[in-house]
């Protein structure tokens, strides 16, 4: 299976296509960013594919990061992705940025709990927690820091995302063992196509996957009174 794997959910514009059971690429490029997901992702998927032989018509599947992360970005991508999987007559599936952040860290089995945390802004991050029996110790959620660390248990923790840090400063103050794992607090493009090579069309659906309300919300006082 062929797969075509998007990102511009958090602080980059990527994509990768990986054929098979292949660990490398065959194709892939990411370019880090806060804003401009729009202008930069067709041509970078145009640049992808003109390195792929047999271009758009040999995939088989479309996998785009759903969320948490920016609400612009991610409908940057998840559009992309539907675009193309219509266009090809292939299907389109979702990753979130929790489960490619965690996938990394879990692949030769956890041997510890496994958390992704992504800063979401005023002392909160949206979280998810694996432990080494493959449990789900922290279901997806906004949480505040403190709230996180009471999740952890006692036991020595890897943790993986933007928010990471500053979970694993507040679970080292009450004496938890929390290491930083990873160069890169952004999802590893390659293991969003593992994971969408893997994911149920029927359940895995490439639409957004949101913890919480976007920020930005219309003023009252300009709005248009309704006659």
């Amino acid at each position: 299976m062929r797969v075509l794997a998007i990102d511009t959910a958090l602080g980059q514009c990527a994509a990768a296509v990986i054929d098979g059971a292949e660990m490398e690429p065959v194709a892939a490029e990411a370019i880090a960013m806060e804003r401009g997901h729009a202008e930069a992702l067709l041509p970078l998927l145009d640049r992808v594919m003109a390195r792929v032989e047999g271009g758009f018509s040999s995939l088989d599947r479309v996998a785009v990061t759903i969320g948490p992360g920016s609400f612009t970005g991610l409908r940057v991508g998840i559009s992309a992705a539907r675009a193309v999987a219509l266009a090809c007559g292939i299907p389109a599936v979702g990753v979130t940025t929790l489960s490619a952040l965690m996938a990394p860290l879990m692949a030769n089995g956890p041997a510890r709990l496994t958390v992704a945390a992504i800063d979401a802004r005023g002392g909160r991050v949206f979280a998810q927690g694996i432990g080494p029996s493959g449990r789900l110790v922290i279901g997806p959620a906004v949480l505040g820091l403190r709230d996180v660390v009471r999740s952890l248990g006692s036991g020595a923790v890897a943790l993986a995302g933007s928010g990471a840090a500053m979970v694993a400063q507040e679970a080292r103050a009450v004496g938890i063992e929390a290491v930083v794992e990873g160069a890169s607090s952004l999802p590893d493009i390659v293991w969003v196509a593992r994971i969408g090579m893997a994911a149920e069309p029927a359940e895995a659906l490439a639409k957004p996957f949101y913890l919480a309300p976007p920020d930005a919300r219309p003023q009252d006082g300009a709005r248009i009174a309704r006659l």
